[in-house]
């Protein structure tokens, strides 16, 4: 069993959070190796919820940037690989969307979470963009 809670990012061991990128396989797509960067990252996530096995070890994470009423961006969804399938994840979506009920919740899957989302409810979007890296010129 599991429970989810919301917490304050910053109040987080970077530690055992970048464990759990490296558990889950987000650390592949995230600079967990940059410890300044990460810190910063969950820092600076308005929200963020965690998932926590019955012994207390950090299982699963939600890092989301919101506005509280009109947009959460869900950017990391982190579940431990031995945890996937069990329902961790489908429960620290349902956290996420009650601690800001009336904002739409968006994300970029991860290209092999691409058939998971569809699963918990997400609806495809075709009109998505990104600019990534440094701005040039």
């Amino acid at each position: 069993m599991w429970s989810c809670e919301q917490v304050i990012g910053a109040s987080l061991d970077v530690t055992e959070v970048a464990a759990l990128y490296r558990a889950s396989t987000l650390a592949d797509r995230r600079p967990v190796e940059d410890t300044g960067r990460f810190t910063t990252m969950l820092a600076g996530a308005g929200l963020v919820v965690t998932a926590r096995d019955g012994d207390g070890r950090l299982i699963g994470i939600a890092r989301s940037l919101t506005d509280g009423t009109y947009a959460t961006y869900l950017s990391d969804l982190a579940v431990d690989v031995a945890w996937q399938g069990k329902g961790v994840g489908r429960d620290l979506v349902r956290a996420t969307r009650q601690a800001a009920p009336k904002a739409k919740l968006i994300l970029l899957a991860a290209p092999a979470a691409v058939d998971y989302y569809p699963h918990i409810g997400f609806e495809r979007h075709h009109s998505a963009w990104t600019l990534v890296g440094a701005p040039t010129g």
